[in-house]
């Protein structure tokens, strides 16, 4: 069977006109290329017909909506939790950049994880959750190489048989409380965890960014910087951590495992790795280097932000304000100005805005933390919205289990025999 075929045979397998068969080829479905010989008419691959035929079925079914949502396109999912529209990122109607004026990371978390009667889980006192105390100290010298988000992660799995959240339906029902509630409490004490597990300190009821804060040195404005970039990624609607989050709260994991599967998906360097990638070249270009290596997925750029991410644009005006604590040529703001002027430079010169893997490189260079510190604030802010989809999904109470759809070798009659 020949491999290629002529526009009037792909047109009839797709059954469709050649006007249409050729707006495909414009729309980028479908690739033709030209015949040999003297014809100038184009040729296309059989193989490539029949898998765009196959879509085009699959489509009366639903099946294109889910491949095309996972290339920022069709929702597949329905949440009340966090949303973006008209370029601007809200927390249950509230406005992200609103919320980062003033609020801190645990009342944004109450607000993410939906209305309670009961008292406030940040409340109440240090978590119920503990560490390994047997041979403790050989735990922490066993993760002491790891970065934070591995030792948190080897951590993590340790505390899931310690979850109140895991009791039987029937002695929730006993105790008052339902499943929402118990993940209200253990996601409070779950969250001071991780925060002592990123940073390899003990747990506090401290708020949770004067923990980050005091970890790093940090006081007054930069302190305060940290709290709103905590806010502002305290949940970004359905990325690859928070589905995988999803898929695993789906399955009725305890929630450490949840958590943990949120941050083996943050710890791949196409997720969670753009704060490196953007620190190295906003370093070399405070050095007054050339930059050589493509912004776009190195804290550049944002399909779901064409008109720029509203994070990065917050955080990157708070770091160019002038501090009011000290004089404007002290060489703190000279510094934050600087970081922040170059930053916002890169993406102009190649057509991109920062995202907020942008904004928080250019966090870390201006307050002189540690390389690694972006990724910290990203987990633990983020970690309330994993814990805010893990109560939408338990109460959703399926499993998420989505089709595939082959493209290999046909079954044939011999092998079927």
């Amino acid at each position: 069977m020949k491999s290629d075929i002529s526009a009037t045979e792909a047109a009839a397998i797709l059954g469709v006109s050649l006007a249409t068969l050729y707006s495909y080829v414009s729309r980028g479905f479908l690739q033709s290329s030209e015949a040999d010989g003297a014809s100038r008419s184009k040729r296309y691959s059989r193989e490539a017909v029949l898998h765009l035929a196959a879509r085009k079925a699959d489509g009366k079914r639903g099946g294109h909506r889910v491949a095309a949502a996972m290339h920022w396109g069709v929702p597949v999912l329905e949440t009340r939790i966090s949303g973006i529209n008209d370029g601007q990122l809200h927390y249950r109607g509230h406005k992200a950049v609103s919320l980062a004026q003033a609020a801190s990371l645990e009342q944004v978390a109450a607000l993410l994880w939906g209305p309670s009667e009961q008292e406030d889980p940040f409340e109440l006192a240090l978590p119920a959750f503990q560490t390994p105390q047997a041979d403790g100290r050989y735990w922490r010298v066993s993760v002491a190489g790891l970065d934070p988000l591995r030792r948190a992660q080897a951590y993590l799995p340790l505390l899931a048989q310690q979850n109140p959240s895991q009791q039987s339906p029937q002695t929730l029902q006993s105790a008052g409380l339902p499943v929402d509630e118990q993940f209200r409490r253990s996601g409070a004490q779950l969250m001071r965890l991780l925060a002592a597990l990123l940073l390899n300190t003990e747990p506090s009821s401290q708020p949770l960014h004067r923990q980050l804060a005091q970890a790093w040195g940090l006081t007054g404005r930069g302190a305060d910087l940290i709290r709103a970039a905590l806010v502002l990624l305290a949940d970004h609607e359905l990325n690859a951590s928070t589905f995988s989050v999803r898929c695993v709260a789906s399955t009725d994991a305890e929630l450490p495992l949840v958590l943990s599967a949120g941050l083996a998906a943050l710890a791949g360097p196409a997720h969670g790795g753009g704060c490196a990638l953007a620190r190295e070249i906003i370093t070399a270009a405070l050095s007054g280097d050339a930059v050589q290596a493509g912004l776009e997925g190195a804290g550049f750029g944002h399909p779901l932000y064409p008109a720029g991410d509203p994070r990065a644009q917050y955080l990157l005006a708070r770091l160019a304000q002038r501090d009011q604590e000290a004089t404007a040529a002290s060489t703190d703001a000279l510094r934050w100005a600087r970081v922040a002027e170059v930053t916002q430079a890169l993406g102009q010169g190649a057509g991109l805005t920062p995202n907020a893997d942008a904004a928080l490189a250019a966090i870390e260079l201006a307050l002189a933390l540690p390389p690694g510190s972006g990724l910290v604030m990203f987990a633990l802010g983020r970690s309330a919205g994993w814990i805010a989809h893990a109560i939408e999904q338990r109460n959703e109470g399926q499993m998420i289990r989505p089709r595939a759809r082959y493209l290999g070798p046909q079954l044939s009659e011999t092998a079927a025999s």
